[in-house]
């Protein structure tokens, strides 16, 4: 590393990952905004992980749609 640039501090930097969980289960996952994809790199596959508040609601959605057992990606069904 050259003088110029400053070493890098372990809690500066954010290491991410793709959510396998809505990779699987998102078919619109692709055209996601990057960071709406990333969950903690460090934890598991869960809402909670994601950097995004938008990746994270994303996430609870696929999960609700997963447990009802809902295969098309309309309007979720009115269950209550």
């Amino acid at each position: 590393m050259d003088r110029l640039h400053r070493k890098p501090q372990h809690q500066e930097t954010r290491t991410g990952r793709d959510c396998r969980f809505c990779q699987r289960s998102d078919p619109d996952f692709g055209t996601r905004d990057p960071m709406d994809r990333l969950v903690c790199s460090d934890l598991n596959d869960t809402a909670a992980a994601h950097m995004t508040e938008d990746g994270y609601i994303k996430h609870l959605l696929l999960e609700i749609r997963v447990r009802l057992g809902v295969t098309e990606f309309g309007p979720l069904p009115n269950v209550a």
